[in-house]
């Protein structure tokens, strides 16, 4: 594996208005699935919104499980089944009880489809630190929804993602038992000269903490939540070219 004391990726976002419909695209579809008079509407949007891969969609899928409509209900889960997001399985399992057969048949789908991702073979182990705004002006609920997104994109990654103040015998027994290689992640947002974001993210090997090296991504020329959600998978897939994790499981 090469160290590199840096990589950087420069991104260009432009028209910005098309970027700034893009990112208001989670909300437009969560009222779609709230306030749409027609089933048919509201389980269209579900389905769009499974097939987002942002965290953001899952309470709206699960609010969807609560649908009048079971055409809508079996659509909120087909959603969450796809969206793949672990946070969402408390809500599905809570509607496993269903009395319609089809939604009954979808939300159990889900959850095996569900628990089947978490228990998959991961390709490397993560200790991420929480997101650092180094800006000092970002909104604490931004910066809790990136790095949400961060730890998503680094599971699609094939990442299995340690608990908190893991102890380091407790790191080298789960790489043992795993025989995946382990990185230690700090991420932090900073502001570039010109007015836009920049993503960086330290990475070491874990948990001997040994630098290899450090990845940046930037953009300009959105609002800030704009920037991090386009800058995120960006960041996410130059650390995994940048220090040869393997390709996605």
């Amino acid at each position: 594996m090469r160290l590199l004391p840096s990589a950087l990726v420069l991104m260009l976002l432009a028209p910005c208005a098309a970027l700034a419909q893009g990112d208001s695209r989670i909300a437009f579809l969560g009222r779609q699935l709230q306030q749409g008079k027609d089933p048919r509407t509201r389980s269209q949007a579900a389905l769009v919104l499974g097939a987002t891969e942002d965290p953001e969609a899952v309470p709206l899928l699960c609010g969807g499980l609560k649908d009048a409509s079971e055409l809508v209900r079996v659509a909120a889960a087909k959603g969450l089944q796809k969206l793949l997001e672990p946070s969402a399985l408390g809500c599905l399992q809570g509607h496993k009880g269903e009395a319609d057969a089809a939604v009954q048949a979808a939300v159990g789908e889900a959850v095996g489809a569900l628990k089947a991702y978490q228990s998959r073979t991961p390709s490397l182990y993560v200790s991420m630190d929480g997101l650092k705004d180094r800006t000092g002006k970002l909104p604490p609920e931004l910066v809790k929804a990136t790095e949400a997104r961060l730890r998503s994109r680094l599971m699609r990654r094939g990442a299995m993602l340690a608990p908190a103040k893991e102890s380091k015998a407790a790191a080298k027994g789960t790489l043992k038992k795993l025989g995946v290689p382990g990185y230690r992640l700090t991420p932090e947002i900073q502001a570039t000269e010109g007015g836009g974001l920049k993503v960086a993210i330290v990475c070491l090997t874990y948990p001997e903490l040994s630098l290899m090296g450090q990845v940046e991504v930037k953009a300009a020329g959105a609002q800030p939540g704009d920037l991090l959600k386009a800058l995120v998978p960006k960041a996410v897939e130059e650390a995994a070219e940048t220090f040869e994790w393997s390709s996605e499981t």
